[in-house]
């Protein structure tokens, strides 16, 4: 699961805790980095510790944690490439650490420079599917990670959706082409965290299923779940 809520602010550790507690073994959510704490923000964060600060709340989710996912803006061009090299030489990691992913908007940025800088540093870049990127440059990226595992996400592409209750866009060929590159990645690293958006055909938990059925998993059907706790 992808938290959206975590890009505004770090959640309290009672939070953290209880999102842990109301999910299975072998769930994992993915935060993503609050705003003001990417290299992104215009004066950066208040507090030197507030980066480090996160990455010892995400932990409390402990094997339930994901990786943490930096979006950037396309307003963040190249030539903040210093801010990147501080950034992610800053981030806390290791063998205890969390593991990071990071999504570039802008075109300019991805390249083999950046490639190995995000080699270095162990952080996978986020492949995502959408109108930002085309379609055959991710599929590339996919033969060539960066880190021991993948971030993969699957966005709109423009068009208004706002009944999410049903499958409303036919992406049969994308699917199709983002399964054999899955394939190729999964024999590249140990993970592939994936996530679907309902822009992406309208209902995104029968995408999901859909891709699982493509790559040779078998999807738990709707009818087959019990009831599902809140988390919010």
């Amino acid at each position: 699961m992808e938290v959206d809520s975590t890009y505004h602010a770090t959640p309290a550790e009672h939070v953290i805790t209880g999102w842990a507690d109301r999910v299975p073994a072998g769930f994992t959510f993915a935060l993503k980095l609050p705003q003001e704490l990417t290299p992104e923000a215009r004066s950066g964060p208040a507090d030197p510790a507030a980066l480090p600060a996160f990455a010892e709340r995400a932990l409390l989710l402990g094997a339930k944690l994901g990786p943490i996912l930096v979006q950037l803006g396309p307003e963040f061009a190249p030539e903040q490439w210093s801010a990147i090299e501080a950034f992610l030489a800053a981030l806390p990691s290791g063998p205890t650490g969390p593991r990071w992913a990071i999504e570039f908007r802008h075109r300019g940025w991805v390249g083999p420079k950046l490639l190995e800088l995000l080699a270095k540093h162990r952080v996978a870049l986020a492949l995502v599917e959408g109108s930002m990127r085309g379609r055959e440059q991710m599929i590339d990226l996919a033969i060539h990670p960066t880190t021991d595992f993948a971030y993969v996400r699957w966005m709109g592409t423009g068009r208004k959706i706002e009944d999410f209750s049903r499958v409303q866009v036919n992406r049969d060929r994308e699917l199709s082409m983002w399964a054999v590159a899955l394939a190729a990645l999964a024999a590249r690293v140990t993970a592939v965290y994936g996530y679907f958006s309902n822009h992406f055909q309208g209902h995104a938990p029968a995408t999901a299923r859909e891709m699982q059925r493509l790559i040779g998993l078998e999807p738990v059907e709707p009818e087959k779940l019990g009831s599902q706790t809140s988390l919010f």
